[in-house]
Formats: C-alpha cells, structure tokens, sequence
C-alpha cells in the first residue's frame, strides 16, 4: 500500500478542497470543510505524515481539471490518475462504473448497480458510494435515489453540497435528452 507523501489545498468556486497523491497517483480528495484550517486539520488527523505541497505535472493538471469542473466548465476527470491500491475490489469496480458518468448527467443507485454487475445492488452501490475517497473525481453526486430524488451524500454539507454541486454541472437524467441537447438542426424547418 502506498501511503500519501503530499497534499494540497486550493480554491474553488465551492470553497477550498484539497487532494493527497502519492508516487501511483491522487490518493484522496476532500471536498470544503468549514474553513481551510479546518480542512487541513482533518488530513492531518487521517495523514500525520502527509506534507503539504504545491502540486506539479499531473497533480497540478488534476487541480486544474477540478477547479474547472466546479467553476461550470464540462470538464472530463477520467485523466486523473487514482491510486485504489488500498479499497475493495468491489469499491473499485464501482467507481469504476461511477467515473463514466459524464458531468451534467446523473443515474440512478440501481442504474449504477446494473453497470457494476448483476451482483450489485443499490444499497450496496450506495453504501459504497458513502466510503468514496475521491469525491468530484469520482462523481458521487451524480447518483441519486430511485424517482429523481437526490439520495445520500457522505461529504460535508450533505445533500446541500450534493445539490449544489449538480446545479453547478446542469445535470439531467443520463439518456434523458430536453430541448437544448437536441442538435441545431433538429426539428428546424427550411424557408
């Protein structure tokens, strides 16, 4: 198991989250804490040998690539490396499954569960998704309980954040198309 060796703190549009990464890749992700001391308190008090660190090449990539997903931007977090080293093979194919969903786009927990396989269930996809390291990158917010209600969310500010963070994203029901996901030339009659 790798440990994380640094850490980083850093600005969004939501407040300030941070991410832990290691020689394999990012190793977690937090979302906002009340305040940034109280962020880094909480990584210390999970990662005592974790040092903070400006982040460089694909770190610094991953911080940008975040920071544009929550200021609005469609950004795709799939290039973000994950070290998943430490989790369950059952977390990591639901993650897996998790990371394909596009920004903008939400599933349902059984939806989710479909993709994993047919030993999945919803709870479990749920109770997995409540143990998500990587919250963001991998998109947890964009899974919501069965009829479009939102479901749980783990992360701090609870379903507050979860709501938050999909109006940020513009998000819809995955395969549900409205009247601005139709192409310019749909529908359009010619003079």
């Amino acid at each position: 198991m790798h440990e994380p060796v640094a850490f980083s703190v850093f600005a969004t549009a939501i407040g300030d989250c941070a991410l832990a990464w290691n020689d394999v890749g990012v190793f977690a992700v937090w979302l906002p804490e009340a305040s940034a001391t109280r962020l880094r308190a909480r990584i210390a008090r999970r990662y005592p040998q974790a040092i903070e660190a400006a982040p460089e090449g694909s770190v610094a990539a991953a911080v940008a690539a975040i920071t544009a997903l929550l200021r609005g931007e469609r950004t795709d977090l799939g290039p973000i490396r994950l070290d998943d080293s430490r989790l369950d093979p059952f977390d990591r194919r639901v993650y897996a499954a998790a990371r394909t969903i596009a920004p903008g786009r939400v599933v349902s927990y059984a939806e989710l569960a479909a993709r994993v396989g047919p030993e999945a269930t919803a709870r479990e996809v749920g109770q997995s998704l409540g143990r998500n390291p990587f919250p963001i990158v991998v998109p947890c917010h964009r899974i919501v309980a069965a009829g479009g209600e939102l479901g749980g969310f783990a992360a701090p500010g609870g379903t507050a954040t979860k709501r938050r963070l999909l109006t940020i994203e513009d998000a819809r029901r995955d395969g549900v198309d409205d009247l601005f996901d139709r192409p310019a030339d749909a529908g359009s009659a010619s003079a």
